[in-house]
C-alpha cells in the first residue's frame, strides 16, 4: 500500500471495558477522527450488545466510508484471544463462556475484525503514539473497573502459547486475602488496585472511622472518584485508602520488574486521576521491594494519551499490524 493510498484508509478501534465501550475512527497517522461510546454493562447478551454497537457505529462508517476505505475493525477486550478471535471467561463482562466475538462483529458489520486483550491494545497505542515510543521493554498496567496488563519485551507483545499471557491483575498479592467478586480467587491485585477494589477498601475504612468525610456519601456513591475528592479536601482516611492501594500495587510491580526487567511501567486508566495520592506510595513500595540491581532503574509513569484514545489507537493498529 502506497503513502497516497494510506491517506484514504481508516480503521475502527473499539475498546470494551467492564462498564463502558469506547470507539473511534482512526487514520494511519494515529488521528482519532471521530469517537463515541455506549454502555457495556447495559446488555445482558452479546447479541444485544453488538446490535447496540452497530447502531452507534454505523453512522461513522457511513460518514467516513464515502471518501475513505475501512481496512478493518480492531477490538481490545478483557480476556480476548488474539489467536482465536474469542472472548473467554471474562470476569468483568456480562457475557460468560467463550464468545466468538471477532466472528460476530464481522458477520454484523461486514468488515474484517481483529481482537486482543484490552490492556494489550492500550500497550500498542502507547508504544506507537505515547510515553512508550521508542521503548522495546515495558509493562502497561490498566487501572479501571479491573486491572489489566500488556507486557512488551524486545519490541513485541507477549501473548504466550495460548494468547492469554499477561494477566498480571489476577496474580496473588495477598495469599488468603480479599475474595474477588467474580473469579472467587483470594488476594489478587485486581481486588485491591482496581476502581472496584478501591471502593471496597474505602467502604471498609469509612466504617471503621466515622469521622471520615467518606461517611457524608451514601453507600452507592463511594467510588475512586469520591475517595479522590475527599483526599483533595484533606480527609486522612481517603488518603490512607490510596496509600494502602499504592502499597499493594507497588509490591506487585516489584515482582513484575524482577520478572521482565522493563525500562518503564506505564499506568493507565481512571484510577490514575488520583495522581500523587496513588503514584507516590506505589513508587515507594515498588522500590522498597526490589533487589538492589533493579532499584532506581525503572521509570514509573502515567500514560501520556487520553484515557479513551490509547486503547482506541491500539485496537485500530491491530488492523494494520496483521
Amino acid at each position: 500500500m502506497s503513502l497516497v493510498d494510506l491517506s484514504k484508509h481508516v480503521a475502527l478501534g473499539i475498546d470494551i471495558g467492564g462498564t463502558n465501550t469506547k470507539f473511534g475512527v482512526v487514520n494511519h497517522r494515529g488521528d482519532v477522527l471521530e469517537k463515541g461510546n455506549i454502555r457495556t454493562d447495559a446488555y445482558p447478551t452479546v447479541e444485544g450488545y453488538i446490535d447496540a454497537l452497530y447502531e452507534a457505529v454505523f453512522p461513522l462508517i457511513e460518514n467516513y466510508g464515502e471518501e475513505k476505505n475501512f481496512d478493518g475493525i480492531g477490538v481490545g477486550a478483557p480476556n480476548a484471544n488474539y489467536y482465536t478471535g474469542t472472548i473467554e471467561q471474562a470476569p468483568n463482562l456480562p457475557w460468560k463462556g467463550t464468545i466468538p466475538f471477532a466472528e460476530l462483529i464481522k458477520a454484523k458489520f461486514g468488515i474484517p475484525c481483529t481482537i486482543t486483550n484490552d490492556a494489550n491494545a492500550a500497550a500498542i497505542g502507547e508504544m506507537l503514539f505515547g510515553a512508550a515510543r521508542g521503548m522495546k521493554d515495558f509493562i502497561m498496567i490498566t487501572l479501571g473497573t479491573g486491572v489489566g496488563s500488556g507486557i512488551v519485551a524486545g519490541g513485541k507483545l507477549i501473548y504466550g502459547h495460548d494468547g492469554f499471557a499477561g494477566e498480571l491483575g489476577h496474580t496473588i498479592v495477598k495469599p488468603g486475602g480479599r475474595k474477588h467478586w467474580s473469579t472467587g480467587s483470594e488476594g489478587c491485585l485486581e481486588a485491591y488496585a482496581s476502581a472496584t477494589g478501591i471502593a471496597i477498601t474505602a467502604k471498609k475504612m469509612r466504617a471503621e472511622f466515622p469521622e471520615s468525610m467518606l461517611n457524608q456519601y451514601p453507600e452507592e456513591s463511594i467510588n475512586s472518584k469520591t475517595v479522590h475528592e475527599c483526599a483533595i479536601k484533606g480527609d486522612p482516611i481517603s488518603m490512607e485508602v490510596f496509600r494502602y492501594t499504592g502499597q499493594k500495587l507497588g509490591e506487585a510491580l516489584a515482582n513484575f520488574v524482577m520478572f521482565s526487567s522493563p525500562e518503564a511501567i506505564l499506568l493507565f486508566g481512571g484510577v490514575i486521576k488520583a495522581g500523587d495520592f496513588i503514584l507516590k506510595p506505589t513508587k515507594l513500595h515498588m522500590e522498597r521491594n526490589l533487589l538492589p540491581i533493579f532499584r532506581n532503574k525503572v521509570k514509573l509513569v502515567f500514560s501520556e494519551l487520553d484515557e479513551a484514545d490509547a486503547a482506541i489507537l491500539g485496537a485500530s493498529a491491530l488492523v494494520w499490524e496483521k
